[in-house]
């Protein structure tokens, strides 16, 4: 698989989480954990890959009882995550990752507030459509148009939240952002599910690798 559609993907060297969390960026993730677990909570002895996972594999802890394998993906993860015995750590930019995941498959496939910080986001969409098993689920959360100016302000002006988090996006995204470049990667219009959430800040969607 070339991975060089990656390169300069994003200007970032240390994964979301590294330093303390305030509290909206705590909050915020308790709400991607809610809303991932709502797709999963049926589901059973998952082989799940979280690219973007951040240094605590929050999202991948929270669904841990229902998998049999967490990889996670970022670049440096925590010394509890790397000892957890479901855990395969990549501690690695995602272009990295993804050769080295060929050939493997996945029943999940998470990207978290992950496309926003991509200059290509096809490329990886396409990657995880292909790791991706027949009935493989990739869930996605993105901050939406209305999102930017409240977490701009929040990073900029009131200093909630690291101000390089900001200045690294590169997208934001609505349903009519989203959804062509889903089709462009292979995914089919029917196998996609998007709502918004966390107050309309952030659109989630959930897409099925089914086939015709």
């Amino acid at each position: 698989m070339n991975a060089s559609g990656f390169k300069n993907a994003s200007r970032r060297q240390a994964s979301f989480g590294t330093h303390r969390l305030s509290l909206a960026d705590r909050f915020g993730t308790w709400l991607s954990c809610r809303a991932i677990y709502k797709d999963i909570a049926e589901r059973d002895n998952l082989i799940v890959l979280e690219i973007g996972c951040g240094y605590s594999a929050r999202n991948l802890l929270a669904i841990e009882n229902h998998a049999i394998k967490l990889v996670g993906v970022d670049f440096n993860l925590s010394e509890e995550v790397k000892m957890h015995p479901k855990f395969l750590c990549l501690e690695c930019p995602a272009e990295e990752a993804i050769e080295r995941l060929y050939g493997q498959k996945f029943d999940l496939i998470m990207l978290i507030s992950v496309l926003e910080h991509l200059h290509n986001p096809v490329n990886i969409l396409q990657s995880c459509r292909t790791l991706l098993n027949p009935k493989g689920i990739l869930l996605i959360n993105v901050p939406t148009w209305l999102g930017k100016s409240f977490l701009e302000y929040a990073a900029f002006s009131l200093k909630l939240s690291p101000k390089e988090e900001m200045d690294d996006h590169k997208m934001y995204y609505d349903k009519r952002d989203l959804w062509p470049i889903l089709i462009k990667s292979g995914f089919l219009p029917s196998n996609i599910k998007m709502h918004y959430h966390k107050f309309h800040l952030n659109l989630f969607a959930s897409i099925s690798n089914r086939a015709l």
